[in-house]
């Protein structure tokens, strides 16, 4: 078992623990006996992110970003891949694990948010505000270490809960929220959309490797981005959608071991002939 493999575990139990803790808390101490209470079953169960691999954003739904500033989602689309998080910015648990995962593997790239891609933060709770938003912006661009990133970073609040159901629907982002503590349960991870606002990539958990999360920026980016290595490097691995991970694709390194074995074959036998060639001469 790998120490990644392992990480990917803990952080999957933190997270149905964490989740299953929102509803325990209101529904009151457990002793170890007691059922889980139907009403608390049916909540957790409602908690799903599902992959809708191509699906289409709506880009005309309208949002408030952290200046205050009302625009269509499509303001934010065109030119470069966006990551998308779903979170909210007054969360007391799980959000702000994401946004650190986050940060730390775009700390890791070369790519900068703003040049290479966007990032959109939305909140799922409609009493965020604008300040919320600009507050959470702030505390990530200092975390970032990036000061000209800043314009690559959205963070967008709704007026209505249907308002935000009309992105998370699309995005196969299922929560719930409970009115006795005020708090969310929602799931964890990233999705990478393409600059037309349709879903590429799905990355789970509490962390994304910096190598899986590249290469969804470029396939993202429709390989506009990135070097001849991340071209190679896609083709080496292929994402599995059941995992959210991007996984060794041995057929592809065996045909690319294959022309690689062929080219080199083919230059011995070149310089074989050449030499041997000069060596007829030298003799006659």
């Amino acid at each position: 078992m790998t120490t990644r493999f392992l990480g990917r575990v803990l952080a999957l139990a933190f997270v149905l623990v964490l989740t299953g803790g929102i509803f325990a808390a209101a529904d009151g101490p457990d002793n170890g006996d007691t059922p889980v209470p139907k009403t608390q079953s049916a909540a957790i169960a409602q908690v799903r992110f599902d992959q809708n691999l191509g699906a289409q954003l709506p880009l005309d739904a309208t949002f408030t970003d952290e200046t205050g500033a009302q625009k269509p989602l499509s303001a934010y689309f065109g030119d470069r891949p966006v990551i998308l998080v779903l979170s909210y910015f007054r969360c007391p648990n799980l959000c702000g694990l994401v946004y650190s995962g986050l940060v730390s593997s775009l700390q890791q790239i070369d790519f900068t948010a703003g040049d290479q891609f966007d990032v959109i933060i939305f909140s799922i709770d409609p009493t965020d505000t604008a300040a919320d938003a600009a507050a959470k912006k702030a505390e990530l661009l200092a975390k970032y270490n990036r000061p000209e990133s800043a314009d690559g970073w959205h963070l967008l609040t709704v007026d209505s809960d249907a308002q935000m159901k009309k992105v998370a629907d699309v995005v196969g982002f299922s929560y719930v929220y409970n009115e006795k503590i005020k708090q969310y349960a929602h799931p964890a991870g990233i999705v990478v959309a393409t600059p037309q606002g349709k879903l590429t990539r799905y990355l789970y958990g509490l962390e994304f490797p910096a190598n899986d999360l590249r290469l969804s920026l470029v396939e993202g980016a429709e390989n506009k981005i990135g070097s001849p290595v991340d071209q190679i490097l896609l083709r080496c691995f292929h994402y599995d959608p059941n995992t959210g991970q991007y996984t060794l694709a041995i057929m592809n390194i065996i045909r690319f071991a294959g022309i690689v074995t062929v080219l080199v074959m083919g230059f011995v036998w070149w310089v074989w002939t050449k030499r041997r060639k000069r060596s007829e001469n030298t003799a006659i």
